[in-house]
């Protein structure tokens, strides 16, 4: 029996994402991995799965795959529907397929990353110990594209599901906790401007960073049109380059940057900014350092 899907319908966005490859800074090479980490471990326990297996994140729906053997997958994110052979199947719950069935993801109702598990995982040849794709370097597999047939690995057990699992609720208002620094005394009292400031997601937003619009930083005067030489950055930095509009380093970030970072998000909040729609509204709130 063949262990595989067939990618018939991306969508805007499809690509194989685990938990990424970090560690690998050093090399110019991001972390990647789910931006929505969470739900890809959830998606892969509904699914039979280790958390860390290899899966599809995918951009506002339209996601099509036709199994070509008897395989279980789940689906996870925001709330979207979830239809099998064009009958309603149901996200956030183990569906089964047999060989030639078609499971299709429509558009999420709020939100913007749906994850798909299927059992044994997707085993396309992992680079730098990862099968996550990099949009910023281009290491890993290449996005989705309809023909695309995806190796499955064996099944480690039938699935187990959980007692009950209620799709999340992504805001269209979001404060975001972020520790100052390293290079917050560039600007002017950053805690007291992020106390007055509320940006809105940038529809140039993609899995490198997300940008903000609205009022810009003010800079504190004695770093008024100063330049910084290219220091390393994390992801959930928010830098601001030379206009004062934040952009807050998502998982394909680059791993340095010539631009001063105010700030850190706090990780655990990197899940909401992934779901984070273009329009979103985005309030920052400086966090005191544990």
């Amino acid at each position: 029996m063949t262990r595989a899907v067939t990618v018939l319908a991306t969508g805007p966005q499809a690509l194989i994402q685990d938990l990424g490859r970090p560690g690998n800074a050093h090399l110019g090479v991001a972390p990647s991995g789910a931006l929505d980490e969470p739900s890809l471990r959830l998606a892969n326990r509904l699914a039979g799965n280790a958390e860390d297996a290899a899966g599809i994140e995918s951009v506002l729906g339209g996601l099509r795959l036709r199994a070509e053997g008897s395989c279980t997958v789940a689906v996870t994110g925001p709330s979207v529907p979830v239809t099998v052979d064009g009958r309603d199947a149901g996200s956030h719950a183990p569906v089964h397929l047999r060989a030639g069935q078609v499971v299709e993801l429509g558009s999420p109702r709020s939100g913007l990353r749906c994850y798909v598990a299927v059992s044994g995982g997707i085993e396309v040849p992992p680079q730098l110990g990862s099968r996550s794709t990099d949009v910023l370097s281009g290491i890993g597999p290449d996005p989705l594209r309809a023909g695309d047939v995806l190796p499955l690995g064996a099944p480690l057990g039938p699935p187990v599901g959980e007692d009950a699992v209620p799709p999340p609720s992504p805001a269209d208002h979001l404060t975001i906790p972020v520790l100052l620094g390293p290079r917050d005394d560039w600007f002017a009292d950053p805690a007291a401007q992020f106390a007055k400031l509320t940006w809105a997601v940038s529809p140039e937003s993609n899995r490198v960073g997300l940008r903000l619009l609205g009022d810009p930083l003010t800079r504190a005067p004695e770093f008024a049109g100063r330049e910084l030489t290219s220091e390393a950055v994390v992801t959930g930095a928010v830098q601001v380059p030379a206009n004062g509009k934040p952009v807050i380093f998502l998982a394909d970030h680059p791993t340095t940057g010539g631009y001063p970072v105010v700030g850190v998000v706090d990780p655990r909040r990197l899940p909401d900014l992934a779901q984070a729609r273009p329009g979103t509204k985005i309030r920052l709130r400086a966090q005191a350092a544990p």
